[in-house]
């Protein structure tokens, strides 16, 4: 039978809490944003033809020698400070034996009982029906490994290895640095468990991202989150056993992927059968996980220290150097920017989430008006940004222009439409704004003779719409002002053309 197609019974959320407690354990892989892979000198471009960014090191090949990546030491010291862990004086590399194709060697170069960051902790708050509620998630470790190849499975309905025809292994991934970070188990969530979980991860990614040290992309891979969950029915009984649904890729499927599995259990422990301990898989179309394989035991990995590398004993020096560079946590920030700028928790949300706080943070400090230059870079600059397939700050606006042009729009020479023209020919590199305005013609028309010319024309054209006008439906108007500011391709101030319209028919608007 092809378990991976497998669907169990559950019972209902709120039934399984009321008899169950649930306890989490979450361990996120986080891809670092190094340049080169974290034992050679292999690309970690993403999206590159399959094996091409491969070598002797990362394929395995008898002989080869690895070399550690620094900035990945570094990196991985910095996250454990950002998450409140002691850094550990002396640590070395294991190797993690397992035979399966992502890894030709056979075995992972990864940390066993010696990591180089352990003893951290992580407050999250969770909004909940109850009020906002601080939860500090315990961090039992944080360590660093190299991260294995892709496999795709070709054939079947499902994309697993059930059923396919063939399987193609990518090596491009094998060896990228990896960071990952494991938590203690976590009790007392109770019926908060999902959103727990979900606030974990996306306070620590947000961690990550400020710290610059991966791109955090979980839609490409670069964090994926492996969600253990047990139940027991007394809060203080030992931990009962537990399934791990690997590699959720979302926020919203760690949160549903959490709810699944406590309703899968419990069915399971009230029909008198055994949790078994598995690893499972997500299925986001259906919301369901499926069985996976029989989770190993640490003993049957056969860890022993890599003979190939040196240990690691950075010295105190050397981290307190690495935590001078640590930014503002980004929760201390986001509370004081949102008071500052006095905009909606949405909006942060989403400032954070596209990427461009620091670039709209560094806009109001060079004295834009914080509204102003959220919309900016959340609005026209990311639509163009993403027309062209790039990041908001690779289109190269600077904070200088940005607020030239708000002067122009404050001041009436420019208007919204006229403004979006400008910011193209600035990204298109036409010049400084004021020459952009100038060599496009793209002043807003400041005379009042050439838009009441418009305007009667365009009540020539229509003269029906000047007695609905003066009838009363003053909303008749918009097709008035839509043809004057055509006939002056948008260099018109709407708001001046309605004036002037009304004043023209003698309507005062109520």
């Amino acid at each position: 039978m092809n378990t991976s197609t497998v669907t169990e019974p559950v019972v209902e959320y709120d039934d399984a809490i009321n008899q169950y407690d649930p306890v989490l354990g979450l361990e996120v892989h986080v891809e670092l944003g190094t340049l080169t892979k974290m034992f050679c000198g292999c690309s970690t471009e993403f999206g590159a033809d399959a094996n091409t960014h491969v070598c002797p090191v990362c394929l395995g090949l008898p002989g080869a020698l690895p070399a550690l990546n620094r900035i990945g030491v570094e990196s991985a010291i910095r996250i454990g400070l950002a998450l409140n862990c002691e850094i550990a004086t002396w640590c070395r590399f294991a190797r993690k034996n397992y035979f399966y194709p992502d890894m030709p060697k056979n075995f992972q170069t990864s940390q066993y009982d010696e990591p180089i960051c352990f003893n951290g902790y992580l407050d999250v708050d969770v909004d909940t029906e109850d009020g906002r509620k601080l939860f500090r998630i315990e961090l039992e470790r944080a360590h660093m490994e190299e991260d294995t190849g892709k496999n795709s499975h070709v054939g079947g309905s499902t994309g697993r290895i059930h059923g396919a025809d063939h399987s193609l292994v990518d090596y491009n991934r094998a060896g990228i640095p990896l960071i990952e970070i494991v938590t203690k188990p976590i009790e007392g969530t109770g019926k908060y468990a999902p959103l727990v979980a979900k606030a974990y991860v996306s306070a620590l990614r947000d961690i990550l991202r400020n710290l610059g040290v991966s791109d955090v992309k979980m839609e490409q891979g670069s964090l994926r989150c492996d969600v253990n969950l047990s139940l027991r029915k007394d809060p203080k009984a030992q931990l009962g056993t537990r399934s791990e649904t690997k590699n959720v890729n979302s926020l919203r499927s760690v949160e549903r992927s959490v709810r699944y599995e406590v309703t899968r259990q419990a069915a399971r422990l009230n029909a008198g059968q055994k949790v078994v301990q598995e690893t499972r898989h997500w299925h986001e179309d259906t919301g369901v996980t499926t069985p996976g394989r029989s989770k190993e035991q640490a003993e049957d990995y056969r860890y022993f220290p890599e003979p190939d590398l040196l240990p690691i004993a950075p010295s105190r020096e050397w981290v307190e150097q690495l935590r001078a560079t640590l930014p503002e946590n980004p929760a201390v920030r986001k509370a004081r920017l949102l008071e500052a700028w006095g905009i909606t928790e949405r909006d942060m949300e989403n400032l954070i989430n596209t990427g461009v706080l620091d670039l709209v943070d560094g806009a109001v400090k060079a004295g834009m008006e914080p509204e102003a230059a959220r919309k900016w870079f959340t609005g026209e600059l990311a639509r163009i940004a993403n027309e062209r397939d790039i990041e908001v700050e690779a289109l190269g606006v600077t904070h200088v222009e940005l607020q030239r042009i708000e002067e122009l729009i404050a001041s009436g020479a420019l208007n919204d439409k006229l403004a979006r023209q400008v910011i193209e020919g600035v990204i298109d590199g036409e010049g400084d704004v004021d020459a952009i305005v100038a060599g496009r013609g793209l002043a807003v028309v400041s005379d009042d003779a050439p838009l009441l010319e418009a305007i009667k024309a365009a009540l020539a054209a229509d003269p029906e719409v000047a007695a609905k006008i003066s009838s009363g439906k003053i909303q008749a108007a918009g097709s008035v002002v839509g043809a004057v500011m055509k006939a002056t391709r948008g260099q018109a101030d709407a708001g001046r053309v309605r004036e002037l319209l009304f004043e023209h028919l003698g309507v005062t608007p109520e």
